[in-house]
């Protein structure tokens, strides 16, 4: 569809096509629009969704965590989400002789459950929009008064809630600080590990089909809540219970059909649907590219040892997905900003606005003034957060340094000391210092050929080259106290991080004379002189006039309905299961199944590896009640929910508010969506549930999980 043929379709379909009112939105669960929902095929009220005073299915949806999502599927608190939001948890448990990530794990009942201390689940018992309260007084102040006043109406307003000793109430802005919500949290603190098929299975595909339709992903995991004998949140004890929920979700295995009414349920990250044109070109042309380029050596660098090696394998997994899994979207959502015209779409909107309400005239042409003055130092911002991120080392570094900065202020008293010590024996199990001694040398290269000398510290031209780069970053990296291979107090970091921490003058005197501190000193310096003192009292303004922006559009436009953007707050998404045709000619349908596993089957395979029973079971067709129409197990669906970061792990529900999927990812052709959802090219993508319950009961022989649940054929 050309230029002139997307305007055209913009102009008779503008609720469709240019914001997504049928599909798309992000919306806050006590302000669903209930007709549209029906009028799509919904047959349940939106009561029934969120009820603060009764039990609804917002009951049996958690954030898991503190970033997925998660929902109970069963009477004794039988938790679902993903097998990637679980993966850290089950790599705290695998070794090379228990290997779950590869073997998978299934408890043969709930004593073979495993614990998982520090990992939570948090249910929202109510929300409450508390605008006038927060912005009580504000109306003529500045920015910097208006926040002011604004974090004291906050302290008050929480306040007034009565709470329960296990909850907490959380007030978030919404449409850029134009309103307040209110969020009433129970966190229940004892979540066991249940069931994790094999990465085989939960990440069949891995990084070639991630973010990536046809997709033929088992993405789940199962964990358990446990409670007190009162029902109540505690602490893990062998004592604790499993939790029964004020409700479940049924797990529904019957067919779905192209144009079936589904909605999601999540806690989704973060979406910024309403910036101004020169941002979305910014993000489209500058930083997105360059968060790109420095992902992809660091990739490329771990990938190459992971294969080679077992012991890294496992010890880089999670790392490697996360970094992975971004890099990936950057690249989908640039094509996808580019594709959609997302820039000029916004660039036309702008000046309809403009014809509407000249005062938004003068707010537009001062944020692309902002903007336009602000772009080399974020561009900067983008290389420098990016290296320092993926070069573990430099990341190791500037820890360090604000331990030293602690100490050198007087701020690091034991218990700081303590909560400081931990994090980086966290950090050094699952670090290989001679593997990022590689890394860091070829994003030194990056960083130097890629930025201006301006923003360089004096004499970084010396790591422009990375074959010379390597030979001194591993000899410093092996005389390190940073790295965990030099010893101070008798012990390396890596191995006894209490001792090398026992003489704190020996400490701070070692790292003032190492040559990783020094280099990332400088680094950081440099950088905050040169680019982030700029970028930040820029972003300072961009902020104000943004919130001023969205009022106006709000004010401006009356046909539009805003949803606010996504904040990790609790929303519903909805829209219907539908293919895509992402390109010319080429057509996706909604349903993948394990036929189509089979198709990408290559033995022995990283990322297409078939394990041997799913195999024996496709040739021996023994899907039981888990086949559709087709005589096939469908695998994976897709469907028009706008869907982020955090809706991981949500569940994807029928009309009737049964379980028919698990969310897990988005089309490719559609991650631009955080920043412009165009129902054309958007889709989430989830695990079927028939596929999931397939491989509990044929493959893992885990029918006595089944048995808890109440499965709707």
């Amino acid at each position: 569809m050309n230029r002139k043929h997307l305007l055209l379709a913009a102009i008779i379909f503008p609720a469709v096509m240019a914001f997504g009112q049928q599909y798309g939105g992000m919306w806050i669960p006590t302000e669903l629009n209930e007709k549209e929902m029906k009028d799509l095929g919904m047959k349940i009220s939106a009561k029934q969704i969120f009820d603060p005073s009764k039990p609804s299915i917002k009951d049996a949806v958690v954030q898991f965590n503190g970033g997925c999502t998660a929902e109970i599927i069963s009477p004794q608190g039988l938790l679902l989400t993903n097998h990637h939001c679980g993966y850290g948890q089950i790599q705290k448990h695998s070794s090379v002789q228990n290997d779950y990530l590869t073997d998978g794990f299934w408890a043969k009942n709930m004593s073979g459950e495993l614990p998982n201390p520090g990992v939570t689940v948090d249910f929202i018992a109510d929300i409450k929009e508390v605008t006038d309260q927060v912005l009580a007084g504000t109306k003529n102040l500045d920015a910097t008064a208006a926040q002011a006043l604004i974090d004291k109406n906050t302290e008050r307003v929480k306040a007034t809630f009565k709470l329960e000793p296990w909850q907490k109430v959380v007030i978030r802005p919404m449409y850029y600080g134009n309103k307040y919500y209110a969020y009433v949290i129970d966190t229940y603190k004892d979540v066991r590990l249940v069931g994790a098929p094999p990465s085989s299975i939960g990440k069949f595909g891995s990084d070639t089909d991630n973010w990536v339709w046809p997709r033929h992903t088992g993405d789940f995991s199962m964990f358990r809540i446990y409670a007190d004998k009162n029902n109540r949140p505690a602490e893990y004890s062998k004592d604790n219970v499993p939790y029964k929920p004020k409700h479940f979700l049924p797990v529904s295995i019957k067919d779905k059909n192209e144009n079936d009414f589904t909605f999601v349920f999540g806690f989704p990250g973060r979406t910024t649907e309403y910036l101004p044109a020169i941002a979305v070109e910014k993000v489209m042309t500058d930083t997105d590219p360059a968060m790109i380029s420095v992902r992809e050596v660091a990739l490329k660098t771990l990938d190459e040892k992971m294969r080679a090696d077992a012991e890294t394998r496992i010890k880089y997994a999670s790392k490697y997905a996360s970094v992975a899994n971004y890099w990936k979207k950057w690249i989908g959502e640039v094509e996808g900003l580019k594709k959609s015209d997302a820039v000029g779409k916004k660039k036309q909107y702008e000046q309809s606005l403009i014809a509407k309400n000249a005062q938004i005239k003068p707010t537009i042409d001062e944020l692309n003034r902002l903007y336009t003055e602000q772009a080399p130092y974020a561009l900067n911002r983008a290389y420098y957060s990016e290296v320092v991120r993926n070069a573990e080392t430099l990341t190791l570094a500037n820890l360090y340094l604000n331990y030293m900065q602690n100490v050198e202020a007087g701020k690091m008293d034991e218990k700081a000391k303590t909560s400081f010590t931990n994090r980086l024996q966290s950090f050094y199990k699952d670090y290989d210092a001679e593997l990022d001694a590689k890394v860091t040398a070829k994003l030194l290269a990056l960083y130097a050929n890629k930025t201006p000398k301006a923003f360089l510290p004096a004499n970084f031209d010396q790591f422009a080259d990375e074959n010379k780069n390597l030979t001194a970053i591993e000899n410093w990296s092996k005389n390190s106290v940073v790295t965990g291979r030099h010893a101070l107090n008798g012990a390396t970091a890596s191995a006894d991080i209490n001792k090398v921490f026992a003489n704190s003058a020996e400490l701070m005197k070692a790292l003032k004379n190492d040559p990783i501190i020094q280099l990332a000193a400088g680094m950081r310096e440099t950088y905050m002189a040169t680019s982030e003192s700029k970028f930040a009292p820029l972003q300072d303004q961009i902020d104000v006039l943004q919130k001023k922006f969205m009022a106006q559009q709000m004010e401006t436009d009356k046909d539009r309905k805003f949803f606010p953007d996504a904040n990790s707050t609790l929303r519903v998404t909805y829209g219907q299961i539908k293919g895509s045709n992402p390109r010319d000619a080429v057509y996706y349908g909604y349903q993948t199944h394990l036929s189509g596993i089979m198709e990408k089957y290559v033995p022995g395979d990283y990322e297409f590896d078939v394990p041997k029973k799913l195999i024996d079971l496709y040739n021996t067709k023994d899907y039981g009640i888990y086949k559709d129409k087709t005589g096939d197990v469908p695998v994976n669906f897709t469907a028009t929910n706008h869907t982020t970061g955090g809706n991981s792990g949500s569940p994807a529900l029928d009309a009737h508010g049964n379980l028919i999927g698990l969310n897990f990812d988005r089309q490719w052709e559609g991650t631009m969506s955080d920043i412009n959802f165009d129902p054309r090219f958007s889709r989430n993508i989830m695990v079927d549930t028939k596929y999931i319950l397939f491989i509990i009961d044929k493959y893992a022989d885990a029918k006595w999980l089944i048995n808890e649940m109440k499965v709707v054929k």
